[in-house]
């Protein structure tokens, strides 16, 4: 599982050295800041939105967690992944959010006193590709409080965006998918745990976690099949 000594250290970005579309330490710094330029107004706190691993293993320190609903964005497995939870020969997918619909996930409060080295963790963790983009978007929290948090959205100019995430799809690369950090599927299970955990819904996700243990059914009886 993935740590802030991981982070701190280096050794997360060690597992992408080999990736041509690496993202500087300068580069990542870079986007961090023009982010925090870019804060509305009356975003007061900063608050992360957190709609993926960030649920089940946050790895920065934040002051409260709330379940929350954000605005004009839906889940998408629409990022080919070629490295952690994918490899060269068998590409997995990555989670992101895509315009339109919404998502139900868990909102972050990063405490003020430690909030540069929250945001650095945070953005070497997911920027480490250059494949989001921070985007200030509006979310309500589980009292019916309105908003803005930090949320990372796919960018759909990157070389790695992918626009075809239907389950029929991903579901396949998911199942098969595998690399340093992982199997693509655990995350997936995981997500969708976490989801249940915190008493929210994603027909999407619910959708691939069915479609998944179908295709792994499947693959289980045609080896017995075979051995027989």
């Amino acid at each position: 599982m993935l740590t802030r000594e991981a982070i701190n250290s280096g050794a997360y970005l060690e597992h992408f050295e080999s990736q041509p579309n690496l993202w500087t330490c300068e580069r990542i710094q870079s986007s961090l800041t023009e982010t925090l330029q870019a804060r509305p107004a009356d975003a007061e706190n900063t608050w992360i939105f957190a709609y993926g691993s960030l649920m089940w293993n946050p790895v920065v320190e934040f002051e409260k967690r709330r379940t929350a609903t954000l605005h004009g964005w839906h889940r998408s497995f629409c990022l080919r992944m070629v490295a952690g939870r994918g490899s060269p020969e068998g590409p997995g997918r990555m989670l992101a959010l895509q315009p339109g619909g919404h998502t139900q996930g868990v909102a972050l409060k990063l405490p003020p006193a430690t909030l540069d080295d929250e945001l650095r963790l945070i953005w070497i963790r997911e920027m480490v590709l250059g494949s989001y983009r921070p985007t200030w978007a509006s979310i309500t929290l589980d009292d019916g409080t309105e908003t803005h948090a930090l949320a990372f959205v796919a960018d759909e100019s990157r070389e790695q965006f992918e626009p075809d995430s239907r389950v029929a799809t991903v579901a396949p690369l998911i199942g098969t998918a595998a690399g340093k950090f992982g199997s693509n599927t655990e995350y997936l299970l995981k997500l969708h745990e976490a989801l249940i955990e915190c008493g929210l819904q994603d027909s999407y996700i619910e959708e691939l976690a069915s479609e998944i243990e179908r295709l792994s059914r499947r693959a289980c009886s045609d080896l017995t099949g075979a051995s027989g």
